[in-house]
């Protein structure tokens, strides 16, 4: 059967999970939801991975999340690179900072161990890099330390947070590591308190509810009008548009208009923008958001139908 398209998902992340017992223990994976998998990690669910299946590491925290991947697929090669920093084709030769000692049986390059500082590092380089500098990603920290060695080592390679990345920081689901046994770290897991954290992730499309809604009512009824940019009229079925997010403004685009807008004349060889301005209302348009809404009304009906609660002509 062939593989159907679908929308931007709502969340997919790339995490780093710590053990609470011993902290030079690190884990890197991705999900779309971060609270289940960790769940899996610690054995409270079914699923997880071999290497957090030691019940002498468990419970689990995740220290760190980077979020805003518009697939699965992007998620799955970020987390690649991030796990093997020494080979990853994403970072050029002459700025790789993990370098392979040791070989394994079948002579490829083994992994070098990766530290809270080595980690921090290379996802510091990663979120620099062509592949990924103009993706609308989001930095999580979680805990205290892992964001004193994100800012340690900016500072160490004289490099400010890479352009457009926002990093958000939410200590409040911080367990402290156990003193005596695994069982004191689980206790003090089970009452952390899960208004913080990784709990307020928004794991469904309810933050863009509103701009949705706008969406299907826009084209739903044909409000099209002309190009907010070019000013050339607009036919229903006949091309890629995308609305503008802001409140109240019906501007509407071809999706090559408005990137060519929202680059300006200093793009240089870029084509995907990171975020600009509507022409119309002046207001902040997110391009990632702006895909994001595009894509469930193009391919996502049902997740449309689920998140409006009233079913919705499909598009055609």
């Amino acid at each position: 059967m062939p593989v159907l398209p679908k929308p931007i998902p709502p969340l997919y992340a790339v995490y780093v999970l710590r053990s609470t017992v011993r902290h030079a223990s690190l884990y890197i994976g991705s999900t779309p939801n971060p609270p289940r998998r960790l769940k899996q990690h610690n054995g409270e669910a079914r699923g997880g991975a071999v290497r957090t299946s030691r019940t002498s590491l468990r419970p689990w925290e995740m220290i760190a999340i980077v979020s805003g991947f518009p697939s699965q697929v992007a998620a799955l090669k970020f987390e690649w690179a991030l796990t093997n920093p020494h080979l990853s084709l994403h970072i050029p030769s002459t700025s790789r900072l993990a370098i392979s000692s040791q070989t394994k049986r079948n002579g490829q390059p083994r992994r070098p161990r990766a530290s809270l500082a080595s980690t921090m590092s290379n996802l510091h380089l990663l979120l620099r890099v062509p592949s990924f500098v103009r993706w609308p990603l989001r930095l999580h920290f979680f805990a205290r330390d892992a964001h004193a060695a994100w800012e340690k080592w900016c500072a160490a390679a004289q490099a400010s947070t890479p352009p457009h990345l926002a990093v958000v920081t939410d200590f409040g689901a911080e367990v402290p590591p156990a003193q005596e046994s695994s069982s004191s770290a689980a206790a003090a897991a089970a009452a952390a308190d899960h208004a913080h954290g990784i709990y307020r992730l928004a794991l469904d499309y309810e933050p863009i509810r509103d701009y949705v809604a706008k969406g299907q009512d826009v084209f739903e009824f044909e409000r099209l009008g002309r190009c907010v940019v070019c000013h050339e009229p607009m036919a229903a079925g006949e091309g890629v548009y995308a609305v503008c997010p802001g409140s109240g403004c019906e501007a509407v685009g071809h999706l090559s208009c408005w990137s060519r807008h929202m680059l300006g004349p200093d793009a240089h060889d870029a084509i995907i923008p990171v975020e600009g301005r509507c022409p119309r209302c002046k207001g902040h348009v997110a391009w990632g958001d702006m895909m994001k809404e595009a894509s469930l009304r193009l391919r996502g009906s049902q997740e449309v139908r689920k998140l409006l609660g009233k079913k919705r002509k499909a598009n055609s």
